[in-house]
């Protein structure tokens, strides 16, 4: 895995890990890295300091480093309380988004709110087939062991 500091198009700048250079490359070429503020598809690697660990005798620092779970401005605070109320007021169906919403459009399925993952040419026919979808700015926390 390897770690990459980013920057959008708009100048926000974020990091993400992939699984090698060869799978961000691919990614970025199929715009499948967005930035997380503004959902830009134009992002480009900056650079970034080595993580090197301290010596044993290192001082630790005086001012302790922010957890990555407290939110550091508006914006994130915001983007969390959107996460936590399209949690709890609808149901995550996954990678069934795109067929679960056109049941529900159609009326095969009781109408609810739900959110879930679809590829970018999913999500187009349902934007062009009429069906009410918008995309979220966040991704699902997947549950994993």
């Amino acid at each position: 895995m390897i770690r990459y500091s980013l920057r959008c198009a708009a100048d926000h700048g974020f990091e993400s890990w992939f699984q090698s250079s060869a799978a961000f490359d691919t990614l970025a070429e199929a715009s499948r890295v967005t930035c997380p503020v503004c959902g830009s598809h134009e992002i480009e690697k900056v650079l970034m300091a080595p993580a090197v660990r301290p010596t044993r005798k290192a001082q630790p620092p005086e001012e302790p480093a922010r957890p990555l779970a407290t939110p550091a401005s508006e914006l994130e605070q915001a983007l969390q309380m959107l996460r936590r109320q399209v949690q709890e007021n609808s149901e995550y169906v996954g990678m069934n988004f795109a067929a679960e919403a056109r049941k529900i459009h159609a009326g095969e399925s009781p109408e609810r709110a739900i959110y879930g993952e679809a590829r970018l040419e999913e999500a187009r026919r349902l934007l062009e087939d009429g069906v009410p979808v918008a995309p979220l700015p966040f991704m699902p926390q997947r549950k994993v062991n």
